[in-house]
């Protein structure tokens, strides 16, 4: 069993991540979906819309990571995901509980720790999930930000975006889509007061190698493809699949589909007012086929109608998101419609499950706000802290979306990129966003 202190250095060591994509992976993806596609047919299911024109993602020079930077993606990520009534304490243990899963260094590839590998049987799923997407919002992230240098670029979780419009099940008001395959996230490309680009997002995991990442990307393939912004088939998106053998290093398989849709070309809207509920028919209109018109296909069709009110749900959503990592569900609960969840963190709840946001640190010269988790890593009591910088957090808190998005825009390059805080003694992880997580021993 490795010492607390050696556990939090190794958070901070920077690891090569091996990035798999190539035509031979779209070829093999593509015949994955073919015999899915075929199994379908025989048990009489019905045939899968999937994303067409799959192909390699220019990835090099992305893979360096530290484990804890793929820890504070993935612990971002799922802030709103709603993942138990412990609520932070719930969210927040979905990431730290992997603290000792990674490991590597600058010299090697990343991979599954003798801890990571120890996982019992049942819980390997859901990790392979967990860290899977990880790595995939981590590299996004890097890649968007390189192919649009003078943009942000931010994760929003798709399910909740989308429920401020469909009903996406049996519980929410409205018309019921009645269709089970979206993406996991979006990634909004943006710049203050432009139209800003959407990506789908579906991100897999698996212990069980290449060919289940096969199986995966295919899959996902009909997720991304359920969400259509603008023109049939014009919307680019990203799949992605983390396969974390047992041996050998880990490796993310990744696709891309271009198009030129999925711009937000709208007169924009006050971000700072409130976001409404919208009940949009579910479905996507493909083109008529001559003089006879298409019936609409499963699914949900942002419409040039819904360009502004897409990018505010958007913006919206992505600000509850970095309040409630901050552990303020008073702050949250205003971004965020009624059928997004605004209940949940307007609620009271038991002051020992709930995460308030009442903790304050300082980090390479910048004064943070944020909540705290104490537990216990070998024996050692560690303290883990996540936050936003100050100065945001109070637009954020005031209802001020626009100068948030202002200020991080114009920071986005500026912010420290170290990976160790002497004085805190721990590991840290700031994002372009103002996101910041840390860990540390406690003194006895």
């Amino acid at each position: 069993m490795k010492i607390t202190a050696e556990v939090l250095r190794d958070l901070a060591k920077a690891s090569n991540v091996s990035v798999h994509s190539n035509r031979e992976l779209a070829g093999d993806v593509s015949a994955a979906a073919a015999d899915d596609d075929a199994q379908r047919e025989e048990k009489e299911l019905d045939r899968l819309r999937r994303k067409p024109g799959l192909r390699p993602t220019p990835a090099e020079d992305l893979a360096q990571l530290t484990p804890w930077d793929v820890l504070h993606s993935f612990g971002r990520a799922v802030t709103l995901a709603r993942r138990g009534a412990g609520r932070g304490l719930a969210e927040h243990w979905g990431c730290l509980k992997y603290n000792q899963a990674l490991t590597g260094d600058s010299g090697s590839f990343m991979a599954l720790s003798t801890e990571g590998k120890e996982t019992a049987d049942y819980y390997k799923a859901l990790q392979s999930a967990e860290l899977g997407t990880g790595f995939a919002l981590a590299l996004v992230t890097r890649l968007l930000s390189k192919r649009y240098p003078d943009r942000f670029v931010s994760i929003v979780p798709a399910d909740t975006t989308l429920r401020a419009g469909w009903a996406l099940t049996s519980r929410d008001s409205g018309p019921k889509t009645g269709y089970r395959y979206r993406p996991q996230f979006f990634a909004e490309v943006w710049r203050p007061g432009e139209p800003s680009r959407v990506f789908p997002i579906a991100c897999k995991g698996n212990h069980s190698g290449l060919s289940a990442s096969h199986t995966q990307l295919a899959s996902a393939s009909a997720h991304v493809e359920a969400v259509h912004i603008g023109a049939w088939d014009e919307t680019p998106c990203l799949v992605f699949s983390t396969e974390l053998p047992l041996d050998g290093p880990l490796t993310v398989h990744t696709l891309q589909a271009g198009g030129e849709g999925g711009w937000l070309d709208a007169p924009g809207r006050v971000l700072d007012h409130a976001l409404e509920d919208e009940n949009v028919y579910p479905g996507i209109q493909p083109p008529a086929q001559g003089e006879k018109h298409a019936e609409p296909e499963p699914g949900f069709h942002v419409s040039p109608a819904l360009y502004g009110w897409f990018q505010h749900a958007l913006a919206r959503t992505a600000a509850a998101g970095a309040t409630a990592f901050a552990g303020d569900a008073r702050a949250t609960a205003p971004y965020l419609t009624k059928r997004q969840g605004q209940r949940h963190f307007a609620g009271i709840t038991h002051a020992a499950t709930d995460s308030v946001q009442d903790a304050r640190h300082r980090f390479f010269g910048t004064d943070f706000v944020g909540t705290d988790h104490v537990f216990r890593l070998n024996r050692k009591r560690v303290e883990a802290f996540s936050g936003v910088a100050k100065d945001l957090f109070r637009h954020l808190e005031e209802g001020r979306v626009e100068q948030y998005r202002r200020e991080i825009y114009a920071r986005r390059s500026s912010w420290q990129r170290n990976t160790w805080a002497p004085r805190w003694n721990g590991p840290v992880s700031i994002h372009p966003d103002g996101s910041v997580l840390a860990m540390r021993a406690l003194r006895d």
